[in-house]
């Protein structure tokens, strides 16, 4: 009974994580008008189950990782009541920002639920040096590059577009306008229009996408970028699924009658599910709010984002991957000098309090569940 709980927490887990999530590695696609919102969902979901199933194969390291070894005493690491309560607590925590549209890190959430859990079960015996070595300092540095590599990848894809000859164009709208008078009459307001006149504008940022002009090794500029920004998306959606299904999946390593390669299709099920009825609110905090941008700017995020997590993944660091496609978007717009501060202080100030709130809430169940 205990082991079907967990199975079932660990799906909401899985879920929360999905809907904070799986839009991350498109948000650049819908944000710079590349892609509408329902086709970018579905490549996002497409790609991270992608990356979800191949984690089947290559990510033994992070379900070693997650399972809490070295972290809290290997006895608590076994017990499903422990597991159970990291998994609802960190669930709920990463659904909570996502009702209220923060995109925030389920590593930072799992985190601090181990050791929330971890202090009420086992006081004084939580290992706070693997802590800072093996999480924190990940979780810290990953932002921080990210913002760097972002910078540095469009710099120099910006370099090549220049040297290539190829040109962004601006929009103009242009279209007819009736002018006319409006008067009062018993059956209602009047309106009297004359000859409709010709006006043309200039578009604004956020009303009309910045394409590019001229050819790149014999291909349509904005084909070849726009096919570019594809993959790249589907690059982060891919190294999404490794990064983060493993670490949910540590959590049914004790669930002894269920094989781990269950365990996984499973939660990259959740996951799926999560992202396509709940992604809408971070969604559009991603892809609206923190910067703007256009086809070629989001390649290059999302090439940076792709890169640092695919190199975490193979190297067994759990870093995050909102943190590094958010620091990734923010380096680019710094470049272009579009990143809008007061949302990106705000997501930052999210990920300040998710792990103590993770904590918080990881202890109180464990003590309303008498776990220590």
């Amino acid at each position: 009974m205990l082991t079907a709980c967990l199975f079932l927490i660990v799906c909401f887990l899985a879920y929360s994580n999905g809907a904070n999530d799986n839009f991350k590695g498109v948000a650049s696609l819908y944000g710079s008008g590349t892609a509408k919102f329902r086709s970018a969902l579905a490549w996002a979901t497409v790609t991270v189950a992608a990356g979800s199933l191949t984690a089947l194969f290559v990510a033994g390291g992070l379900l070693k990782k997650f399972s809490g070894k070295g972290l809290v005493p290997d006895a608590l690491t076994t017990n499903p009541l422990f597991l159970l309560t990291v998994a609802l607590a960190a669930g709920s925590t990463v659904m909570l920002a996502t009702r209220l549209g923060f995109p925030i890190s389920t590593t930072h959430g799992l985190t601090g639920a181990l050791v929330g859990a971890g202090m009420v079960a086992a006081p004084g015996r939580v290992n706070f040096a693997t802590l800072g070595t093996n999480f924190v300092m990940p979780l810290l540095l990953a932002p921080v590059l990210a913002v760097v590599t972002g910078a540095l990848f469009y710099t120099v894809l910006r370099g090549m577009r220049r040297g290539l000859g190829v040109k962004k164009e601006s929009c103009l709208c242009v279209g007819a306008e009736a002018a006319g008078a409006t008067f009062p009459s018993p059956e209602g307001a009047l309106t009297l229009s004359a000859t409709p006149q010709v006006t043309a504008t200039t578009g604004t940022t956020a009303e009309c996408a910045e394409r590019y002009t001229g050819r790149m090794l014999g291909i349509n500029a904005a084909t070849a970028v726009d096919a570019l920004h594809f993959l790249s998306a589907g690059a982060v959606g891919f190294a999404r699924g490794l990064n983060d299904t493993p670490k949910i999946a540590a959590l049914l390593l004790v669930a002894g009658g269920l094989q781990i390669s269950w365990g996984i299709i499973a939660v990259a099920v959740a996951m799926a599910l999560g992202g396509i009825l709940q992604s809408a609110r971070v969604a559009h905090t991603m892809s609206r709010k923190l910067t703007g941008m256009n086809p070629g700017q989001g390649c290059a995020a999302n090439l940076a984002t792709a890169v640092l997590v695919s190199t975490a993944n193979w190297s067994g660091l759990p870093v995050s991957t909102t943190h590094v496609s958010v620091g990734a978007l923010v380096g680019q717009g710094i470049v272009a000098r579009r990143v809008h501060w007061k949302p990106v202080g705000q997501v930052v100030l999210s990920w300040v309090i998710t792990l103590p709130c993770a904590a918080a809430m990881a202890a109180l169940v464990a003590w309303a569940v008498r776990l220590g």
